[in-house]
Formats: structure tokens, C-alpha cells, sequence
């Protein structure tokens, strides 16, 4: 039965955003598990960054209580999904703070009424990760499975906003497996020993203090070459491009020979199910992930009847 969800895609993933090619993945994705995900009509950014710097908390809240009130509205009775942790982290944050205070969620609804719109506290918001896990399930991600992983080891890089403070139900805060577990699945290695995987990587500092962020990343990038990684994985937008686009530049500063691709959970099943490298979002890459784009062009014969 296909699994139906109110989509909140993000700013980051949208045509030309530096993360298109994690929604390309994603769509590919669960058109195999028969998953369907319908975009929230007129959804707004989230304000994952920005608000916080130049807005109040009220309007922060309210850009948030807008796309639940939308989904609520036009998809009813369905949980919010979003693919950036950035997103997720935001909506998670207002939808608690909405449920915990009566003059917040009365203030937010007044400033909701001015379009016609209100939160009913209905919809649940999820992270993508959250859905495969929780509804889908490890045993049901396996068997589409057409190219394992095979030979191909992957250090899992949680990073910080699907890990604190609210983190993936059922995972340790110091230690999520669920990578690890979604590498395995289809075919691949995980690296589980691999220690960074909650480090930060310096998100917006990457702009204000670059060096610091930068130290931050050479860290997580030489710990996954340390244990013998072919290339990382993350469910971060914000991870997977300082992680990969800020090597070049460490390259640079350090005279290191920095070049480890950074790749999204969401392509490494898409590529496992059949998708080409353009239905995997892989020519969308800094640093050409050229294992997955090996396994995507093999061709998978066929069964003999």
C-alpha cells in the first residue's frame, strides 16, 4: 500500500539549490518504495538561519505554523516530512514550543488568521530518515535491492541537527547506528567505528569564521581516509556541501590531498535500486563520487525465468 506524506522540500533542494540533487535522490527513491510524497502548496522557507539572526521568535514560529497550517489544510491527516535536517530541526523546535505554550500558539495563529490560516496541531512533523526507519523498515529497504554496495565502505556522518536535541527515536545521541544500518542494508560496509560522525561541521561559521569551521571539516573528512572510508554519508544538506566543497580549499590552506566524496543515504538506495547517476543525483557532485556512479552503470542481468 503506497504510504502517503505532506512534503516540506526546503529552500536548499529546490532546481539550482545545493541540494537539488538530494531531492533528485529522494524522489527516486520512493518511487521504488512506493512512497508518495505531495509538496505543501505555497510552503515557505522555514528560516532555518536567517530568522534567527534577524527576526524574533514569534516570526520564526509563524513561518513554521504556516506550512503545518497549509498541510493541514490541503493534506489532511498526514505527517509533515521534511529531507533537510535544517528544515526538521526548525519545525520540530516550533511545533514543541507551539504544543508547550497557550500565548505563543494564540499569538501564532493570530498572525495566521491574516491569510486565512490555522494551526491545529494535527500534523506531526518527521525527518525523511524518520519514515524509512519507522514506516517503511530496515527488511522492506533491502529487497528492491538490483546493485549491492558491494565493496564500497561508508563512514556515516550524522552530523549535529538529526542528532541533538531531538535526535532519531530508539538512537543514541553519542552513537547513532542508523547509517551504519541503511549502509548495510544495501550491500555496503560501514565504517561503525568511525568517531566523528556527531561532530559538527561548523554549519554558518563556514561564512563568519571559516577557519574554524574549516578545522572542523579537515577533522571529519581525515578520520573517515583514517578508517579506510571510500566516502561519507550524511542526511544533512548543510553537511554534505561544507563537507565537500570546503576540501579544495583546506587543500589549499594545508597543502593536503583532501578528496573524499560526500554522498546522501537517499542516492546510495537509489543507486542500489537500479537508478542511472542522473536519476541518483550524482552529476551533481564537487567531488565526483565515482564508486556509486560505477555501480549505477552496471548493467543488472536478467533472471533467468
Amino acid at each position: 500500500m503506497k504510504k502517503e506524506y505532506a512534503f516540506y522540500p526546503g529552500c536548499s533542494s529546490q532546481l539550482r539549490g545545493s541540494a537539488s540533487n538530494y531531492l533528485t535522490s529522494v524522489n527516486s527513491m520512493c518511487e521504488t518504495l512506493d512512497i508518495k510524497m505531495t509538496p505543501i502548496p505555497d510552503w515557505n522557507c522555514c528560516g532555518a538561519s536567517i530568522s534567527y539572526a534577524g527576526s524574533g521568535e514569534l516570526a520564526r514560529h509563524v513561518m513554521n505554523a504556516r506550512n503545518f497550517a497549509l498541510a493541514e489544510t490541503h493534506l489532511p491527516g498526514q505527517d509533515v516530512v521534511a529531507t533537510c535536517a535544517a528544515c526538521w530541526l526548525g519545525a520540530k523546535e516550533t511545533q514543541e514550543k507551539l504544543d508547550a505554550s497557550s500565548q505563543l500558539l494564540a499569538e501564532t495563529n493570530e498572525a495566521l488568521k491574516q491569510a486565512g490560516l490555522k494551526y491545529e496541531a494535527k500534523a506531526q512533523v518527521r525527518h525523511m530518515v524518520e519514515v524509512l526507519i519507522e514506516d517503511i523498515g530496515y527488511e522492506s529497504i533491502a529487497k528492491p535491492v538490483v546493485k549491492p554496495l558491494e565493496g564500497v565502505k561508508f563512514a556515516g556522518y550524522v552530523g549535529c541537527q538529526t542528532n541533538r536535541p531531538f535526535g532519531i527515536a530508539g538512537e543514541s545521541f553519542e552513537n547513532p547506528m542508523y547509517l551504519d544500518k541503511m549502509v548495510e542494508t544495501v550491500g555496503g560496509e560501514p565504517l561503525t567505528k568511525y568517531e566523528q560522525k556527531v561532530s559538527c561541521c561548523g554549519g554558518a561559521l563556514a561564512f563568519s569564521e571559516p577557519d574554524k569551521s574549516q578545522k572542523q571539516i579537515k577533522q571529519i573528512v581525515e578520520s573517515a581516509y583514517d578508517h579506510g572510508a571510500d566516502m561519507i554519508v550524511t542526511p544533512c544538506p548543510l553537511c554534505q556541501a561544507n563537507v565537500e566543497i570546503y576540501q579544495s580549499e583546506i587543500n589549499r590552506k594545508h597543502g593536503t590531498k583532501l578528496a573524499m566524496p560526500v554522498a546522501y543515504y537517499s542516492q546510495l538506495l537509489a543507486v542500489a535500486y537500479g537508478a542511472t547517476p542522473k536519476q541518483a543525483g550524482l552529476d551533481g557532485h564537487v567531488i565526483q563520487p565515482k564508486k556509486l556512479q560505477d555501480i549505477a552503470i552496471k548493467v543488472v542481468p536478467l533472471k533467468k525465468a
